[in-house]
């Protein structure tokens, strides 16, 4: 018997294809429409600047603005490497006993919704370096995504599958590195994508908070400084910046979600 034809699916309809088609064509059209609007209505630059406007500006102060981004994203990437190693000991602990995670589970959530403006500028003032400040505010803010989505895989497991394992009388670590563990991934990573974006955010509001000036200061400096200046385009020039990594840091983490589930769970096996 003789297979019968594959179907062929046009490349622009591939899911990689319209994953990115379809948003970037919704920016062109939102970028278009502000453009014509700013145009036709003769909006200042000093209130709303054109994104034509925006892109030379970040053109023209490319140095300045990128030197910047790599002090916010050099404070962000330890927040969330720091987040992520955080957030999975504690989460292996709470999951080691209902009684752990039933006394000490409040006191993450107490960090979740305890707001970083309020206790920043004490963390600054007991640390004395202003990295290292930063860089605890940061995590605070982005740590618990990861406490709570990989508490929740890990506890996430088929009972049918926990019912196997024990019949065959395996081990503790071999529950957890062969069950519990892959069972847990897909609620890990989506906690990642979250804490990535938390620790961007928690790296401008610190250095809102620290207001530190001079030599290497982030993205949160320069907006300040351009509220001050009125230099309304070179603001929204590091905003577009913030906004793009923060979009950066969640395709990357997509991509390696992608990459460790892709074959075997049912989340990435495409049908």
């Amino acid at each position: 018997m003789t297979a019968g034809p594959s179907r062929h699916v046009p490349w622009t309809r591939q899911p990689s294809v319209t994953r990115i088609a379809w948003p970037l064509l919704v920016a062109v059209v939102l970028l278009a429409v502000w453009q014509i609007w700013v145009t036709v209505a003769k909006v200042p630059v000093f209130l709303v600047p054109s994104p034509w406007i925006i892109a030379k500006t970040l053109v023209q102060d490319w140095s300045l603005l990128t030197g910047a981004l790599w002090v916010t994203l050099r404070i962000t990437l330890l927040a969330f490497a720091a987040s992520a190693v955080i957030g999975t000991l504690v989460a292996f602990v709470f999951v080691q006993s209902r009684w752990i995670e039933t006394a000490f589970f409040p006191y993450a959530v107490l960090l979740q919704v305890t707001p970083i403006v309020a206790i920043a500028p004490l963390i600054i003032i007991w640390v004395k370096d202003t990295t290292a400040s930063l860089v605890i505010c940061a995590t605070i803010v982005a740590v618990f995504p990861v406490i709570s989505n990989t508490t929740l895989g890990l506890r996430s497991v088929n009972p049918g599958l926990a019912s196997f394992f024990k019949l065959h009388r395996a081990a503790r670590w071999q529950t957890l590195w062969r069950l519990r563990i892959p069972s847990a991934l897909p609620y890990f990573f989506a906690g990642l994508r979250i804490s990535a974006g938390l620790a961007l955010m928690g790296a401008v509001v610190a250095e809102f908070v620290a207001g530190t000036g001079g030599t290497g200061t982030g993205l949160a400096y320069q907006i300040l400084q351009s509220g001050y200046q009125l230099n309304i385009p070179r603001m929204f020039a590091a905003l577009a910046l913030i906004s793009l990594t923060g979009v950066a840091l969640f395709v990357a983490l997509a991509a390696v979600n992608r990459w460790a589930l892709a074959g075997w769970h049912d989340s990435e096996v495409s049908t």
